[in-house]
């Protein structure tokens, strides 16, 4: 083969071997081939392992000091995190070993569940902070809103894969995953005024119908509803407007009022700088941001182990992206792909809006971060998703290149002829 003459231009070749570089890397991030895929499934599995301990190891650091001065015990909140982290655990490696087709029969059954336990929130619910998203049984509370996130991700995958044919037709592909399934799952969460978990959900049935190939009518018609929907929320909520105007800087002076936790969250970032004031000597935990273990504890992670520790915790859920990016990618089969990025929109989506949030370029809308914020039904929930990707990288592991919906069809005609 002959060798191509050189170029003597230093700037050109400079700029083609970059663009090469990317491609490459990209490339490789879109490989189909198995290597790639068992490297994904563990990819996962470490990524999600280290989150969810790193998680526990913050919530001990962040809560155990207030509740010292309450005379509590330190470890009160950490136990109960770490009780729902190894039932997660447990749940995203039973959920991997599951067949497919027993996961689509389940997912008619579990959004009806979740849509029961969300009426059932609004009866018999617990209100806090105005919210009242929270079930009490007996010492714990229960969340049904996260598991909705995992359910209706589970039904409306298995709802649009059932129906690929029809879905150019734009009723088909509205009806009933965004209507009246999807907007019911959302009205529900509405009703008990959380609206950081309601545009989770927008997000995740954006990116459902998305990667299922609907009409470009049904994105629209989506993100009028969710304006509307948000823009009604927060006019209708004194506190969340004035979150919205504290974070525009039309407020003032507002580092005593709702800005409050917004600034101090802030702070805590900045003081911590490359390497932090190492782990449990946060001083913004001790009562400066409210509720440091919960929405905020980026903050915490931010000053105990500094931008290094901070930029770790990004780099962790990038990995994870691309990694379930890569399952979705490989697969034909339209189930798994919508699943897989409703996962990603989901888990990932949440903590760059989480993210967002602490470091002020979005408003503070009460978006925990997954794997890390205090919660023991968003870790449980969370996990369980995960397990959901981990299923379809095993099966691609185990058979090769899963089949599309077209060729089984192919396939079951073939057969009867």
């Amino acid at each position: 083969m002959a060798r191509k003459n050189i170029p003597t231009d230093q700037h050109a070749p400079q700029g083609r071997d970059k663009r090469g570089f990317l491609k490459r890397q990209w490339d490789r991030v879109e490989s189909t081939d198995a290597a790639g895929v068992r490297t994904a499934y563990y990819l996962i599995i470490i990524c999600t392992v280290i989150l969810t301990c790193i998680g526990m190891v913050m919530v001990l650091s962040s809560s155990a000091v207030e509740y010292v001065s309450k005379d509590r015990d330190p470890f009160s909140l950490f136990s109960k995190q770490a009780m729902f982290g190894l039932a997660g655990l447990v749940a995203m490696f039973a959920i991997a070993a599951l067949p497919m087709r027993f996961l689509k029969r389940l997912a008619w059954p579990v959004f009806f569940g979740a849509v029961a336990l969300l009426g059932l929130v609004l009866i018999i619910g617990k209100e806090v902070l105005g919210n009242k998203n929270w079930i009490e049984l007996g010492p714990f509370s229960v969340q049904p809103s996260e598991f909705a996130k995992f359910a209706i991700i589970l039904w409306g995958a298995t709802v649009l894969a059932h129906k690929s044919r029809l879905l150019r037709d734009w009723r088909h592909a509205l009806v009933p995953v965004l209507f009246p399934g999807g907007l019911a799952v959302v009205g529900l969460v509405m009703l008990g005024h959380d609206l950081g978990t309601a545009m989770v959900l927008l997000l995740v049935l954006f990116v459902l119908l998305w990667t299922s190939g609907a009409p470009k009518i049904i994105f629209v018609l989506t993100l009028v509803l969710s304006l509307v929907g948000v823009i009604a929320m927060t006019i209708l909520s004194p506190n969340r407007m004035g979150r919205i105007t504290s974070w525009l800087g039309l407020n003032g002076d507002d580092s005593s009022g709702l800005g409050l936790q917004a600034l101090q969250g802030r702070y805590a970032l900045a003081s911590g700088g490359w390497f932090g004031v190492g782990l449990g000597q946060s001083r913004s935990k001790w009562s400066y941001i409210p509720e440091a273990q919960n929405d905020f504890i980026l903050s915490i992670i931010g000053e105990e182990l500094g931008l290094v520790g901070t930029l770790a915790i990004v780099v962790l859920f990038v990995i994870l992206a691309v990694s379930m990016y890569r399952i979705a990618h490989r697969s034909r089969n339209l189930f798994v792909r919508v699943a897989t990025s409703g996962v990603i929109a989901w888990l990932v989506g949440q903590a760059f809006i989480n993210m967002g949030m602490v470091t002020g370029m979005l408003p503070v809308i009460g978006v925990p971060l997954p794997f890390i914020s205090y919660g023991g039904s968003a870790l449980l929930a969370a996990l369980c998703g995960v397990g959901l990707v981990l299923n379809f990288a095993r099966d691609q592991i185990r058979h090769g290149l899963p089949a599309s919906e077209e060729d089984v069809a192919a396939g079951a005609q073939e057969r009867k002829a």
